[in-house]
């Protein structure tokens, strides 16, 4: 059920021609896929994969329902396995979060009534060093989302290289029921419940859905006044008038426009020539789609908390991004034809940027889209059964842990900042990102093709030595 074939490169150049050749696209996969069953290894070659048995959760504390998050994370972990060799001794470790802290989040309201918030952050592996991962706040955070993102920041993390293990945290709440001063004492509570296990060398918050610099800077200071000295490094993405970095607002967008540009490039298309579709359209989405707006392509359709909305000539996505800043969604922009949100998966493209929440491509949207080329802006946007649907039509998926990882890189960028009180210009961050990032990719992009196996299980087997090298020479203490 979460096998999943190997992606030839060179099939997929041909299979990437105009999204007005929709059939031809469709058929094309057909055949790739016919090739792919005869053995043909000269044009499909086969995976070594193995086809596993779907995953099974062993901690008692979290039930998971087929398809959630975490459950989607042990499959990726399970595919994986086979290619570690010695290292698989330690994959247990991979399947179990090192520590997850729930906390009561009380706070006194406008009114002067008590209300009482969930809040959690977990620490999913720490042998690369602090944790590192974002906080949301969101009505329907829960431990199990919590635990998946942490794990996912661990992969992530690794797969760049960069010195951090995972970690997550958020909270169960609805962010425009409450006013500002709510919404501060609410940050500030819960940095003190959380204050225990994070820090600038522990464990370093960062902004993630529904939260910004601004709540980073209460965290900082709330922080800060608890250990009796100014600690910036303890969260990063904060303003810049409080030791944020230069380029951290759009870093996760750029990192995906840096990434989808190279896969671009070794697929051997024309970035003029695709048509974009993005579903969200906040930091990450907006910024990837005004990248690739301003590098020939054209944005066909994007889809929002708000609504769908559809130009078959391209959107106008400066003037998008100023509708957006003044009403909050892509709801009633006049210069495009709005649209159900499932016919979002129905729209001619060449590429598909889901960049909004986790499990939004699913088997069936899979077999819909006619993207040849998928960029996951978010985390953990595609379902396992999704990948295998995928691997099977030709779409070639760059996953979200080395696909969005320019936000986290930055972040790095500002915690090394911030510890030695010296600030680089926005255009030095830009290059040392794409850098990181295209290095990456390439190591990741070899390792798919020496293993005959896809990006997602290859950005996985890089992340799972990095972790699982420095957890055997670490040992086990006490």
């Amino acid at each position: 059920m979460y096998g999943t074939r190997a992606t030839d490169y060179s099939v997929l150049r041909a299979l990437m021609a105009p999204a007005d050749a929709a059939k031809a696209h469709k058929d094309k996969a057909v055949s790739a896929e016919q090739q792919h069953s005869t053995g043909d290894a000269m044009k499909t070659p086969k995976s070594k994969e193995q086809v596993t048995a779907p995953p099974v959760c062993t901690l008692s504390y979290i039930h998971p329902e087929p398809d959630s998050p975490w459950l989607t994370y042990l499959a990726q972990v399970d595919r994986v396995l086979p290619h570690l060799g010695h290292l698989a001794r330690w994959g247990e470790t991979l399947k179990r979060p090192k520590r997850a802290l729930i906390v009561d989040v009380p706070i006194e309201m406008d009114d002067g009534s008590v209300r009482h918030f969930e809040g959690y952050r977990v620490q999913h592996n720490l042998s690369r060093g602090p944790g590192k991962g974002g906080v949301r706040y969101h009505p329907n955070v829960t431990l199990e989302e919590v635990m998946a993102l942490s794990a996912w920041m661990t992969i992530k993390n690794a797969a760049v290289g960069l010195p951090y293990g995972g970690a997550k945290g958020g909270i169960r709440v609805t962010p425009s029921e409450l006013s500002r001063k709510e919404l501060e004492r609410l940050t500030r509570r819960y940095t003190s419940e959380i204050g225990i296990i994070i820090g600038p060398q522990q464990d370093i918050p960062a902004p993630d859905v529904n939260t910004n610099g601004q709540i980073m800077a209460w965290m900082m200071d709330t922080y800060s006044m608890n250990v009796g000295a100014t600690a910036t490094g303890v969260v990063t993405g904060k303003p810049i008038q409080l030791g944020g970095s230069l380029g951290r607002v759009k870093a996760t967008g750029r990192g995906v426009f840096v990434t989808g540009s190279e896969a671009i490039r070794r697929l051997g298309l024309d970035v003029k020539s695709l048509r974009i579709a993005v579903q969200g359209f906040g930091n990450v989405g907006g910024t990837a789609a005004e990248l690739f707006a301003q590098a020939g392509a054209k944005i066909v359709a994007v889809q929002d908390h708000t609504g769908t909305i559809i130009h078959e000539q391209g959107l106008d996505v400066a003037a998008l991004l100023r509708h957006v800043s003044s009403h909050g969604g892509v709801a009633g922009f006049s210069g495009a034809q709005k649209a159900d949100d499932e016919a979002f998966w129905d729209v001619r493209c060449d590429v598909l940027i889901p960049a909004a929440l986790e499990g939004q491509v699913t088997a069936e949207r899979a077999r819909k889209t006619t993207a040849k080329l998928i960029l996951e802006g978010a985390n953990g946007p595609t379902l396992p059964g999704a990948d295998d649907v995928c691997a099977s039509r030709g779409i070639l998926v760059v996953p979200d842990v080395i696909c969005n990882a320019g936000g986290v890189t930055v972040s790095y960028f500002e915690w090394v900042q911030d510890f030695s009180s010296f600030f680089w210009d926005e255009d030095d961050i830009n290059a040392r990102l794409d850098k990181i990032l295209g290095n990456a990719l390439a190591r990741i992009w070899d390792t798919a093709d020496q293993l005959k196996i896809s990006l997602r299980t290859a950005a996985f087997v890089v992340a799972c030595e990095r972790v699982l090298q420095a957890r055997e020479e670490r040992g086990l203490y006490p």
